[in-house]
């Protein structure tokens, strides 16, 4: 079971708090409103439309059939959200990897600060498993993802109809 709040040291020395919201630590229809703001508003040029992200919320949490996964909050000292994550379990390994790591976003104002990498290790810390994530080959964060282990063995392809 995921811890629903901790405080962990920050690399540079800066306490950031974490909260976890999953199948059994649910988030109210005004914080899942503030989340998917957040991340629409923050990927940005990377992101989906905010309905999209709310599926991905439920998914997570568990309030549409799923396998869940969970949202995690990266909280400065001074209480403010500074980045989050949606991660969702796909209910395979070995040959698909066991976790995907559908959205991370940190606050724009926030970024080089170390967030998105803390925020990434904590998921890491959090999974059981092997995370898959999808990102644009123009998208700078790529550089971050490869910092702390992710690799691209593959040449994904889409056939959309």
């Amino acid at each position: 079971m995921q811890k629903t709040c901790c405080v962990e040291p920050k690399l540079s020395g800066v306490l950031l708090k974490f909260k976890v919201y999953n199948q059994d630590t649910k988030m109210s229809a005004l914080k899942k409103l503030n989340v998917t703001e957040f991340l629409f508003e923050h990927l940005g040029q990377y992101g989906d439309k905010q309905a999209d992200i709310e599926k991905a919320v439920n998914y997570a949490i568990k309030e549409t059939p799923s396998f869940g996964g969970f949202v995690l909050e990266g909280y400065d000292e001074n209480e403010n959200i500074v980045g989050i994550v949606v991660l969702n379990k796909t209910g395979m390994s070995d040959y698909i990897p066991q976790n995907i790591l559908v959205y991370i976003a940190v606050d724009s104002s926030q970024r080089g600060k170390g967030y998105g990498k803390d925020l990434l290790n904590k998921v890491i810390d959090l999974t059981d498993g092997n995370i898959a994530l999808h990102v644009e080959k123009d998208n700078p964060a790529r550089f971050l993802y490869e910092k702390v282990g992710f690799t691209n063995p593959y040449l994904e392809m889409r056939l959309t109809k």
